[in-house]
């Protein structure tokens, strides 16, 4: 490291970012926000992907961020390079579901933002698993001067060793994680794709793989299909791309999985913090035992 270079990050891009002092005004892709926030690192500023609202953050996605004091710059496709500037970001962070590929930015976007300021991309895609994932955030959050509580951690392995006991005890009812997608069909998601998903069945949770067809993340379904899968659980994904189920309530085969299932909100772009995955497997955990009764 040079005289001059007092911070330095390797990427999944496997390109390295350096400057002269530790950035502290940090504009990060949401997802990756909320994951620096649990890490005690306070963004400038967050962004969003062409499935997000123009004007407001998708608060499926945020976790703890505190969303009324950190600011919001738009979307995908709307945003351009002097906005993403505005707030003078010393450092973006971003996201990748392979590829390199900087995700909920135009390629062209991406490649003049990084000619005015350093960016760091997370691959958070299926090629490898959420607790390798969430490595690669606390590396880059220790090397901006910050780490997760360690109290963070000894929640998540008691969640872990909870469902793990719950299953292993016989409270492992078959699982459908799907996002809804109006009143005609519902996408049902790949396990193996989703890392979230990948996670739970590392554990023993019985989360059911789609057949085989069209769609690398989702195998796209009629609800009555759905529904021929009588899950005893549906993590069912509350992004604001999905549609809302209180839009369902008139579906009779939506009715019927409701009224059988225990129904968990599932964001696909989790928070990749022990503290948000501790919740989540507390929040399955939970469904597990009430399903089991």
């Amino acid at each position: 490291m040079s005289e001059r270079t007092v911070w330095q990050f390797s990427d999944d891009r496997g390109q390295l970012s350096t400057a002269g002092r530790r950035p502290a005004r940090v504009l990060a892709y949401v997802q990756a926000g909320a994951t620096l926030w649990d890490h005690g690192i306070r963004p400038s500023a967050i962004f969003g992907s062409d499935h997000d609202d123009r004007t407001v953050p998708d608060t499926a996605k945020t976790g703890s961020l505190p969303t009324a004091e950190v600011g919001y710059l738009g979307a995908g496709s709307s945003l351009d390079v002097d906005t993403l500037l505005s707030g003078e970001p010393d450092l973006v962070v971003a996201v990748s579901y392979g590829g390199g590929h900087v995700y909920g930015l135009a390629a062209e976007t991406a490649k003049h933002l990084e000619e005015h300021v350093p960016v760091v991309v997370i691959d958070v895609g299926q090629a490898r698993g959420l607790t390798e994932i969430g490595d690669r955030f606390a590396q880059l959050a220790r090397s901006l001067g910050a780490e997760e509580p360690e109290v963070a951690t000894v929640d998540l392995d008691a969640a872990r060793h909870r469902l793990r006991t719950l299953v292993a005890a016989g409270a492992g009812p078959r699982v459908v994680a799907l996002s809804p997608a109006g009143q005609e069909q519902t996408h049902l998601a790949r396990p193996r794709m989703w890392p979230e998903l990948r996670a739970l069945a590392e554990l023993g949770v019985d989360v059911v793989e789609p057949a085989e067809g069209p769609g690398a993340n989702w195998s796209t379904v009629g609800w009555a299909e759905a529904a021929a899968l009588r899950p005893a659980m549906v993590l069912a994904d509350v992004r604001v791309n999905a549609t809302p189920l209180g839009e369902l309530r008139t579906n009779p085969d939506w009715s019927a999985i409701e009224e059988a299932a225990r129904v968990v909100p599932w964001n696909p772009e989790p928070v990749c913090s022990a503290r948000a995955h501790a919740r989540f497997l507390t929040l399955v955990a939970d469904a597990l035992e009430a399903a089991g009764r």
